[in-house]
This record gives C-alpha cells, sequence and structure tokens, in this order.
C-alpha cells in the first residue's frame, strides 16, 4: 500500500502566516496606487468640466457686491457665493451651495496637508489666507487693490467633490503693460476630490484649479512634483552635457514637465498648500518668447507676483508638474 502524504497543522498554519506578512506588506502600497490612479483620473475630468462651463461664461468679473470701510474692513461680501449662484450654476450642475463660514457643510476640511506632506494648515476662508501675496504684493502700478479680500464659498458637485471658490470680481484681462498675476486671478478652486474624508493632503485628493483673465479665459489644473529641482538652471543652454530647465524635470521623472506661465502663475496664487519654504525668487515656464540662449522665456517671481521676460541663459528655479 502507497503512504499517504500531506501537510501538517502546523505547516499550514506556517504559510497562512507568511502570506498574511506579506499581504500586510504589499496591499497598503497596492492600494496607495489604485487611490492615485483614481484621483489622477478624476481631476482630469473635473478641470475638463470646469473649463468648458468657464468658456461657456461671457464674463468672469463683476459678480456680487464688495465693499469695505474706511478702515479697509468689509462690510458687504457676497461675491463668491454670487459667482457660484449667479453664474457657475448656469453652466454647471451643483448639488449644494455654501456661503462663507459654512464651508464643512459642503464638506469643506478645516485642516489639509500641504504637498509637501511636512506640514497641516488650517483650510483657507479668505483671499488673503490662500496667500497674503495676492493683496499685500506690487503692482505694475506700484499700488495695491487689484484684489478683493472676498470670503471663500463652496459647493458640492454631482460626483461627490467639494470644491471651495476664492473669487476676484475685480480681476482684468491679459495685458503685457501689466504683468502681475494677482489681479488676473479671476477664480481660484480648491477641492477635495472625496470632501472631508482623509488623506486631506495636496497632491492626492486635494488639489487647486485657476481660472485667469476675465475676458477669454484660461483654466488651469496644475499638479506640482512634489519639491523643487535640486538647483538653479538656465531654461535653455547650448553647452554639452549641462542641464536646463526641461531637462531638469525629465531628469527627476518621464511623467514629469516644465509649467507652462499660467499653470506657473496657479502655483503662485496656491503657493501656501504647495508651501515652497524659503524660496521666493523666479521659477522658469516652458512658455517661450523667442529661441536660443539670448531669446526671452516667462518666469514667474513667488515673492511679488511678477510674470516677467527672462533671457533663457538666466538661472532661475524650478518646479515640474505631473503630466
Amino acid at each position: 500500500m502507497k503512504k499517504k502524504k500531506g501537510f501538517t497543522l502546523a505547516e499550514i498554519l506556517i504559510t497562512l502566516a507568511i502570506i498574511g506578512i506579506v499581504a500586510a506588506i504589499t496591499l497598503p502600497s497596492l492600494l496607495v496606487n489604485v487611490n492615485e490612479k483614481a484621483w489622477d483620473a478624476q481631476k482630469k475630468a473635473l478641470h475638463a468640466r470646469l473649463a468648458q462651463a468657464i468658456g461657456q461664461m461671457n464674463t468672469l468679473g463683476g459678480y456680487g457686491t464688495y465693499t469695505e470701510d474706511v478702515e479697509g474692513t468689509a462690510t458687504t461680501d457676497t461675491a463668491a457665493e454670487s459667482f457660484i449662484l449667479d453664474a457657475l450654476s448656469k453652466v454647471y450642475k451643483i448639488n449644494n451651495v455654501c456661503g462663507p463660514d459654512k464651508l464643512s457643510s459642503c464638506g469643506i476640511p478645516s485642516k489639509i496637508t500641504t504637498l509637501d506632506a511636512v506640514s497641516e494648515i488650517n483650510f483657507p476662508t479668505k483671499m488673503s489666507e490662500l496667500n497674503e501675496k495676492l493683496l499685500n504684493g506690487l503692482h505694475a502700478t506700484g499700488e495695491d487693490g487689484d484684489v478683493a479680500d472676498t470670503k471663500a464659498a463652496a459647493f458640492e458637485t454631482v460626483n461627490g467633490e467639494s470644491i471651495a471658490v476664492f473669487y476676484n470680481p475685480l480681476c482684468s484681462s491679459d495685458s503685457t503693460a501689466n504683468r502681475y498675476v494677482q489681479d488676473k486671478m479671476c477664480v481660484n478652486f480648491i477641492y477635495d476630490l472625496n470632501g472631508a474624508e482623509g488623506p486631506n493632503q495636496v497632491g492626492k485628493d486635494v488639489g487647486f484649479i485657476t481660472a485667469f483673465y476675465n475676458k477669454n479665459p484660461i483654466v488651469v489644473a496644475p499638479v506640482p512634483y512634489s519639491s523643487d529641482y535640486a538647483s538653479t538652471v538656465k531654461q535653455y543652454t547650448e553647452t554639452e552635457g549641462q542641464i536646463d530647465a526641461p531637462t531638469a524635470c525629465k531628469t527627476m521623472g518621464e511623467d514629469l514637465r516644465l509649467p507652462d506661465r499660467d499653470e506657473l502663475a496657479s502655483l503662485f496664487v496656491n503657493a501656501p498648500l504647495i508651501n515652497l519654504g524659503e524660496n521666493n525668487g523666479y521659477y522658469w515656464s516652458g512658455s517661450v518668447i523667442s529661441l536660443g540662449t539670448s531669446g526671452l522665456a516667462w518666469a514667474q517671481s513667488f515673492n511679488s507676483g511678477n510674470r516677467a521676460h527672462y533671457t533663457r541663459s538666466a538661472a532661475n528655479s524650478v518646479r515640474c508638474l505631473k503630466r
């Protein structure tokens, strides 16, 4: 008679334990990858829908009322909420609208983690909290006043996204005479793809979309990489072996690229969410004006908000975007 063979109970338990350990190690990273791919697809779809809606508007400026007293304190502020109700809702399907001081009723979290995952910050509730340099930065005339310190309002989409709206009713159209981007920013959306549910981190379920220019608006939704390139570089170089700005992005990842000038302006508007630290200098865009080392390209100051023509052979910082 043949002797039957099998596994002992101890061997089975050891095997199950090993499978459990391997699963515990690999499943979290697999779930993160699945979530990030789903978030990326949801971000692109949200950008496409908002861009299409805003493209149907005749103007982005002038909605609602914003007035201040002699001390600069707002006495009437219906701007952001009016923009949602009187403009956006006419071209975009909205489930619920929440006025200032009621953002949480639309699923807006009270705190979010910055892109670098280092800091947890309070969710901004008005323009000056979004970025104080929007109001304090210099303009071409040397005067402030092109951006109203309006309170944010919020809404929920039919897809479950929670979106806070930072609206500037004083926004202007593009002009080469005034290169400062503060007054060109009409609407800035900070979205949370799954409402107040975690992780509430910029670059994951939290991001931003910005609409520039009152007439012929451009809507951008940059998804920045978590850190700058290690050093300043030229936008273009003919020196063999020297890394320029576009190459710097490729060395950090094949799926990375330079932002265009409006995407870079959006990063400035939302700089506190990115947490740039001490780097407030100029950053290169991929928007080229003229070719060659003596040619010009657009660069963005994260200190003043100035968007300048820079010689491509100059050295500036680089923050890449995910494709």
